[in-house]
């Protein structure tokens, strides 16, 4: 029997809040963080979009960064994230030197590379910015304001990076090369992904409504969230406590296109099938879905699809928290799973803003936060582009 991996610590940052109370807060009380653009320097006004609402400036106050210290957003929201995650670990500098830190993200330090790139080409007065411009240096910079970890680690898998990386955590604590995992993603708005998403024509210029009738598109959001796994004899070993368990793990790649998930949602399907296989579960026990569910035309009925697929008749409540958040592209598996924590603790359902038609064929998200049963497991959808699709089995900790 394997031995089950603790949730010792959480800490989250997006548009609906700088920290877990927040956060829930936002949650209970329907507050979309969606709106009008307030930093990014893009000339597409007519795009909402879900911005944390500090700018890099005031990020750098908070976390007492001189100003002239070169940095970029992702590592800015990685580093407020990190720092709640590890407070409620409570774990010292000696012990992150025995503790792994992976930390997925796509556009890492593009945010500076596309300010000074003229800049870069006509001289090298900004150099220190381009050289951050990889996605291994947002982890770097993450890591280094808290001390030395033992293992450091940047996955890319477009949208579902932050999912792999807790599910990469997961791996090396079972393999046997871990005992403890710091695991999620961080990743900042810029016009390169904003251009780019409009390019694809996936982006709404209204508030997104996932699983409706009249979804056009996504919005694009940012911010990051971590969790702290630990072996559950080593959390013990410390005194601290988990409110949670990571039980399941489920990863596929379908490769049925560059972008678009396949009719019947087969990637999709077969990663929750295999959490819930990992957590010896059946479909029938799961008592609430966090979809991935972007409102774009092609998402939301492939995942609608899988979930008939997995669940038949009986789908359990589903919700997508990208109408609070936005999308957050490579960081919303992990801020998606801190909601999902935030959900079992406090037992609630969190809604699906902006449903109004039921769509052909789809599923109905889930409207009302009260749950009608108690919620002990719940699964985490997370899928990339290229099918990279993943999902957790996250429950709820019995005392033992």
């Amino acid at each position: 029997m394997k031995e089950p991996i603790w949730i010792t610590g959480a800490g989250i940052v997006s548009a609906i809040g700088l920290d877990k109370r927040e956060t829930l807060d936002s949650l209970l009380h329907g507050r979309t963080g969606i709106g009008p653009m307030r930093h990014l320097q893009s000339e597409h006004r007519e795009l909402p979009v879900g911005e944390v609402r500090l700018s890099d400036e005031e990020l750098r106050a908070r976390l007492g960064i001189a100003p002239g210290m070169p940095t970029i957003r992702t590592a800015l929201l990685g580093m407020l994230a990190l720092e709640e995650a590890l407070e409620e670990a409570r774990l010292t500098a000696d012990e992150l030197l025995r503790t792994a830190f992976v930390s997925g993200t796509t556009v890492g330090g593009m945010d500076q590379s596309e300010r000074y790139y003229p800049d870069f080409l006509a001289n090298d007065t900004r150099n220190a910015y381009i050289a951050l411009h990889d996605c291994g240096a947002s982890t770097e910079l993450i890591a280094d304001r808290f001390g030395r970890f033992g293992f450091v680690a940047t996955p890319s898998t477009a949208c579902s990076s932050a999912l792999n990386a807790i599910i990469l955590g997961a791996d090396l604590i079972r393999s046997g090369a871990f005992d403890r995992v710091v695991a999620g993603g961080s990743e900042c708005l810029t016009k390169f992904h904003l251009n780019g998403f409009n390019a694809l024509m996936i982006l709404d210029r209204e508030a997104c409504r996932p699983f409706d009738a009249t979804r056009v598109g996504l919005n694009l959001g940012e911010g990051a969230a971590y969790v702290v796994l630990e072996r559950a004899s080593t959390a013990r070993s410390r005194g601290v406590v988990a409110s949670a368990t990571l039980d399941g793990c489920g990863n596929a790649c379908d490769a049925f296109h560059q972008t678009a998930s396949s009719p019947g949602g087969e990637g999709a399907l077969r990663a929750m099938r295999e959490a819930l296989e990992d957590a010896g579960l059946a479909p029938e026990q799961v008592d609430y879905v966090n979809a991935h569910g972007t409102g774009t035309p092609n998402n939301d009925a492939s995942e609608s699809a899988a979930l008939k697929r997995l669940f038949g008749d009986r789908v359990p409540p589903v919700s997508s928290t990208k109408s609070f958040t936005g999308h957050t592209t490579s960081a919303s598996g992990a801020i998606e799973t801190v909601i999902c924590l935030l959900a079992l603790r406090h037992q609630f359902l969190p809604v699906n803003l902006n449903w109004r038609e039921a769509m052909p064929e789809g599923i109905r998200p889930v409207v009302e936060s009260r749950p009608q049963r108690e919620i002990r497991h719940v699964l985490c959808n997370s899928f990339g582009f290229g099918g990279n699709d993943s999902s957790l089995l996250l429950s709820k900790r019995e005392e033992a």
